[in-house]
């Protein structure tokens, strides 16, 4: 009876932790996903736990028992292990797309798995112009104007709201930015370019209560993540402002076409539902609402504003793809921009912000909006 424990444990324990490496193929596995990727540092008690009592009580099941768990532990590993060796050629890889910044971290730390959460600011919940709420964190310790990042959130467009994961903002306003994390209304009730409409309303209150605000309106950034990226790209370049400097999407999809034509209603958000209800129909439908939705389709050289892009490779949500052809299409059109891919990672890799996708994304972060605002501490 104890083998068999044994054996179905070390063998639970290795299907868990192979997220690490292949895509979940349903939602409840793509939350175990984001535990083993994220947090797995922590959990490799377990695989080494199982397989000592496995060596100890597993009889003839003992060298499989031992194997399974030696596997899931190397898999639990891998994404400290990667983000290391990340970690090592990011600071290159962002000074080759937006030049040399001071950063006051490393991209990536043991010590960081286990540092303290970061200290919240005050924030202020105001009505924009078009009346939906945003949330203000104010730049913290700053006598001038400071820079503001529009955090947009995700959510399928037809989900989701301003309070998610608020753990950067708070960090970001401590280093010295604004947030204001905004609302936009959500498909099916209201669809595009809606959205793009709202956040666009968002930037012209900033401009307008700048000085009450303490940011500079010439220096704004889009970020989002999920649909939240796809709004953050396309509204930076399709709205062509000059106060926004750059956009920021993490695991955002930047070409509507090309995911309708890899989505199904039986995948693991029912894309085909999504798409059709943000964008008023197929593509044969609703041809221009497709196009002006897509960053990818709509960028130019002269409208393209620098970008960072954070994805990782086994997101069963929004292909990976999507960042790569975005990053190809800039790297064409000579426009600023990174991709930091992470070969572990799933959908919402920047949940635990000290795990290894949280410290690599928000080290780029960092890095990404010191080079477009050239950020000055007073």
């Amino acid at each position: 009876m104890v083998r068999w424990m044994l054996l179905s444990l070390a063998l639970a324990l290795v299907g868990a932790a192979s997220l690490t490496w292949l895509r979940a193929p349903t939602l409840w596995l793509w939350r175990t996903a984001i535990l083993v990727g994220e947090f797995g540092h922590f959990l490799v008690v377990l695989p080494l736990a199982v397989g000592g009592c496995g060596w100890v009580w597993g009889g003839e099941w003992r060298g499989v028992i031992v194997t399974a768990c030696a596997v899931a532990t190397v898999s639990l590993l891998r994404p400290v292990a990667q983000a290391a060796w990340i970690g090592r050629g990011l600071p290159k890889k962002l000074t080759a797309a937006f030049g040399k910044v001071e950063m006051r971290c490393a991209p990536f730390t043991l010590g960081g798995l286990v540092a303290r959460g970061y200290a919240p600011v005050p924030v202020e919940t105001r009505r924009v112009t078009n009346g939906l709420a945003m949330d203000f964190y104010r730049a913290v310790g700053r006598t001038t104007p400071a820079p503001c990042v529009v955090m947009i959130h995700g959510g399928g467009w037809d989900s989701g709201d301003r309070t998610q994961l608020p753990a950067v903002n708070h960090h970001l306003a401590r280093r010295g930015y604004a947030v204001a994390a905004v609302s936009y209304r959500l498909a099916p009730e209201t669809v595009w370019p809606a959205q793009a409409d709202d956040i666009a309303a968002a930037i012209a209150h900033f401009k307008t209560h700048a000085t009450e605000l303490g940011i500079d309106p010439t220096r704004l950034v889009l970020m989002g993540r999920s649909a939240g990226g796809q709004l953050a790209t396309v509204v930076a370049y399709g709205r062509s402002d000059t106060a926004v400097r750059g956009a920021v999407s993490f695991y955002g999809p930047h070409d509507q076409v090309f995911a309708w034509g890899f989505s199904r209603e039986d995948d693991i958000l029912n894309a085909v539902k999504l798409l059709r209800q943000y964008l008023g129909g197929a593509p044969e439908e609703a041809a221009e609402a497709y196009r002006t939705a897509s960053a990818y389709l709509i960028a130019t050289k002269d409208n393209a504003v620098p970008t960072l892009l954070v994805h990782g490779l086994q997101d069963p949500m929004v292909w990976h793809k999507q960042s790569e052809r975005l990053h190809a299409k800039l790297d064409e059109l000579d426009v600023p921009n990174a991709l930091v891919s992470l070969p572990w990672a799933t959908h919402a890799c920047d949940f635990n912000p000290r795990g290894p996708s949280g410290q690599l994304s928000w080290y780029a972060l960092e890095w990404f909006l010191a080079a477009v605002t050239r950020l000055k501490m007073s």
